[in-house]
């Protein structure tokens, strides 16, 4: 979601005539887009923003800014914290953010030297903030590219620190959000991901259920109906809402691919309740066994928060075998960390480190092998992917996805080849990645 925004601010910079540049010093603006999701993330914009404070001794007209989750809950304490920050921008206020970063150089042009300066902070609320998520910073080999169909999340989960920074949520009309993938697909975008925070719960109080489907269905087949899309995915969703025409959507329209990403974050009912995650273990188990059911071949990934406050060893294990008997194709496994003014910062029972590391790396260990063992099971058998281009690590190769959102290198022509959907034979892996040729006709 937050590269989605970065791309977004980026694109309205170009269009006021600015460039993009890959390195900081040439900059005239440095804006760090930040996640509150964890204290590592928050850790690491500071500690960037720091060492960025350098090149204003060269360019003392240059503007630096945080935006995104830290600047909404932190606000004008980044100020404090960093005398060099000039614009602290929140999560509501990207489509603001040049206009602001225009008016600082200004600022700067006309004034002394030795005059006070007083930093922008702009974390208010605004209504109908949504709807001005929509243009693409332009790009080389945009074959995937994300679409924010909404902002906000009304959960509350007690560990968490986004409806607090993201807002309530608000959905963006579908003919809109079809007419940004429209013209992605003019542009040569082939595939889609629709984000949202709980993209399942997309227009569920501002949009009617049609034919018993929700706005969510309702919005699939709507992309489906593009002729340039070839795939769609869909992040994150929530076993809350997630009912059967959604699970049915997968047996009758062929370009939502095989994978889903569904956050269990922990298979213990007692930890689910603390957390604020209004379902229990086997809720989630049985939505997994449906989809399933409808789609034999779909790839399951998920998040797990272990060392979650008052989490005994046997809640752990219950979260193990929740794992176990999912048999997930990815695990994104998160220590427990504590989020200021969420409940789970004050509640009892906090773990010490060593005991979240130790089931941290306990569940990986069990993820990987799971991987590892459905990965070698892919050798020597053919799959459908969709070529995105050279590959980020060796541009003499070619790099694409299966339906189930694995990654294969092959060899091949990047001009002819990418964007097209075409099998490839897979030859080997080394863990986690596929090798293969492809089967042309």
């Amino acid at each position: 979601m937050n590269e989605r925004d970065s791309e977004q601010v980026a694109q309205m910079f170009i269009e006021r005539g600015f460039t993009v540049t890959k390195e900081a010093a040439e900059a005239d603006v440095l804006l760090v887009n930040t996640c509150s999701v964890r204290d590592q993330a928050e850790q690491k914009a500071l500690g960037m923003m720091g060492q960025m404070s350098k090149h204003k001794k060269k360019n003392p007209r240059m503007v630096h800014g945080f935006l995104g989750c830290m600047a909404q809950s932190r606000g004008d304490e980044l100020t404090k914290l960093l005398p060099n920050v000039d614009l602290v921008a929140g999560t509501q206020k990207y489509h603001k953010v040049v206009d602001h970063c225009v008016e600082l150089m200004e600022q700067k042009d006309q004034a002394r030297m030795d005059d006070l300066r007083l930093p922008i902070v702009d974390i208010d609320e605004e209504v109908d903030s949504q709807n001005t998520i929509r243009d693409h910073m332009d790009k080389e080999h945009g074959i995937s590219e994300f679409v924010s169909i909404m902002q906000g999340c009304n959960m509350k989960c007690s560990f968490c620190i986004v409806p607090y920074t993201r807002g309530p949520e608000r959905g963006r009309p579908i003919p809109d959000i079809v007419d940004e993938c429209k013209r992605l697909a003019d542009q040569g975008v082939r595939e889609v991901t629709l984000l949202g925070q709980i993209v399942n719960q997309y227009g569920i109080k501002e949009f009617p259920r049609v034919d018993g489907k929700s706005p969510f269905t309702q919005l699939l087949e709507a992309v489906h109906e593009i002729d340039g899309i070839k795939r769609i995915r869909f992040t994150s969703p929530h076993p809350i809402g997630y009912r059967d025409d959604l699970i049915q959507a997968f047996g009758y329209l062929p370009k939502l691919v095989d994978h889903v990403h569904f956050p269990m974050q922990s298979g213990s009912d007692r930890i689910l309740k603390a957390m604020r995650r209004p379902y229990k273990a086997q809720k989630f188990l049985d939505i997994c066994e449906k989809m399933k059911a409808v789609r034999p071949d779909i790839a399951i990934s998920t998040d797990i928060i272990v060392g979650f406050p008052g989490e005994t060893e046997e809640d752990y294990l219950e979260t193990k075998k929740a794992v176990e008997q999912v048999q997930f194709d990815q695990a994104f496994v998160f220590r427990y960390s504590k989020r200021k003014d969420t409940p789970a910062a004050e509640m009892e029972g906090q773990l010490p480190e060593r005991v979240k590391e130790e089931r941290n790396q306990d569940l990986l260990e069990l993820v990987n092998s799971i991987v590892i063992r459905k990965n070698e099971a892919m050798v020597g058998t053919t799959q459908e992917i969709l070529c995105e281009g050279p590959s980020k690590n060796n541009k003499e190769r070619l790099s694409g996805r299966t339906r189930t959102n694995r990654i294969v290198i092959f060899e091949g022509d990047a001009d002819r080849m990418a964007g097209e959907l075409f099998d490839v034979k897979i030859n080997e892996t080394t863990g986690h990645t596929l090798y293969g040729d492809p089967v042309l006709n």
